[in-house]
């Protein structure tokens, strides 16, 4: 599906009659993610070179999606995760409604969040992207907007007419199209117990240094609430059962992405994610699908267990590259536009 998906980009780009790009979901999701089972099973039966094959041809489309000749809209409804949020927070507009929900939960399963995410992730507003990334914590349409993530809010009973709309569109102007969007575009309002309501003591905890600080200064916090501690529970409860591994390369990983392009992002990205393949150093993302998906809800066994035991030289190993015949770093196409950056709605 990818290579077709590929194919027919680089058809539309070329075609004059082509005046912009629309993205969505077959069915009530926009996309749960990238087919993690069929890589695993491809790794346990083949080699782990086929899983870093596909790995490869969803980073790309990734990039050609960001750098696309022609505008285009992603209508973001239903559940937006993994693999989906790579499709869509690498469009140029991102329109959500209020069913859906973003979520990159990688580490849940020894993996971390890729697809461009230690780019995106790390334009949010102070060190959500952090948050996001390290929690796995769902976000509503209303949040999206609000923090970056999302450029339009539609409500869903508008989204079909928005479509209409947009496909009588006869201009590649951005202006004109925004100014589309902007015609179906509801107000939003944040819940009270938003998560993004928080993000002064997000910042505070998720700017430190290192996984065990972020964690330290979430119990802390916890102890200090009064009352308002649901969401820290969460966090803490989550980032304990995650990879300690996948936490820390995804810090280290985000921290980096602050200074670097997508293009470069995703190169390293790459680089991680096929030693998580090939279970260069350990087997966590293996153990994590067997645990999470394969057998559904069983405790995976993390190597190493700990987050102490898990050093800063045992991270840097996944930012180097392969040391195999059977790999290569990530050659990305040649593009004349670059990629957008995110800003705050609020």
């Amino acid at each position: 599906m990818i290579s077709q998906f590929i194919k027919n980009l680089k058809v539309y780009e070329k075609d004059s009659m082509v005046k912009l790009l629309i993205l969505k979901g077959q069915g009530k999701a926009f996309c749960a993610g990238g087919d993690v089972v069929r890589v695993v099973l491809s790794i346990n039966e083949g080699h782990w070179s086929f899983g870093v094959s596909f790995y490869k041809k969803q980073l790309t489309l990734d990039y050609l999606l960001a750098t696309s000749t022609k505008p285009l809209v992603s209508l973001i409804t239903g559940i937006v995760m993994g693999g989906g949020a790579g499709l869509s927070m690498n469009s140029m507009f991102r329109v959500v409604t209020e069913d859906t929900v973003f979520a990159m939960p990688e580490a849940q399963i020894g993996l971390f969040p890729d697809v461009g995410a230690a780019y995106f992730l790390s334009r949010l507003p102070g060190f959500f992207g952090e948050y996001l990334g390290l929690t796995g914590a769902r976000l509503d349409g209303n949040e999206m907007l609000a923090c970056g993530l999302a450029t339009h809010f539609v409500l869903s009973k508008d989204l079909l007419s928005l479509e209409n709309a947009l496909s009588e569109v006869d201009s590649s102007d951005t202006s004109t199209i925004s100014l589309v969007i902007r015609g179906f575009s509801s107000k939003i309002s944040l819940k009270k117990d938003s998560v993004y309501r928080r993000l002064e003591t997000i910042n505070k905890c998720f700017s430190r240094g290192t996984v065990e600080e972020i964690l330290s200064m979430l119990e802390n916090d916890h102890e200090a609430a009064n009352g308002d501690n649901k969401w820290i529970i969460q966090a803490i409860s989550s980032m304990k059962s995650a990879s300690p591994t996948s936490l820390k390369v995804f810090l280290k990983s985000i921290r980096e992405g602050r200074r670097k392009e997508l293009k470069d992002c995703l190169i390293q990205e790459y680089t991680i994610a096929s030693h998580m393949l090939r279970s260069s150093f350990n087997s966590d993302f293996i153990e994590g699908s067997r645990a999470k998906l394969f057998e559904r809800g069983k405790q995976p066994k993390w190597e190493p267990s700990k987050m102490e035991l898990v050093s800063d030289e045992f991270v840097d190993q996944f930012f180097e590259e392969v040391d195999d015949a059977d790999w290569k770093c990530l050659q990305l196409p040649v593009r004349e536009n670059l990629a957008i950056t995110w800003e705050s709605k609020l």
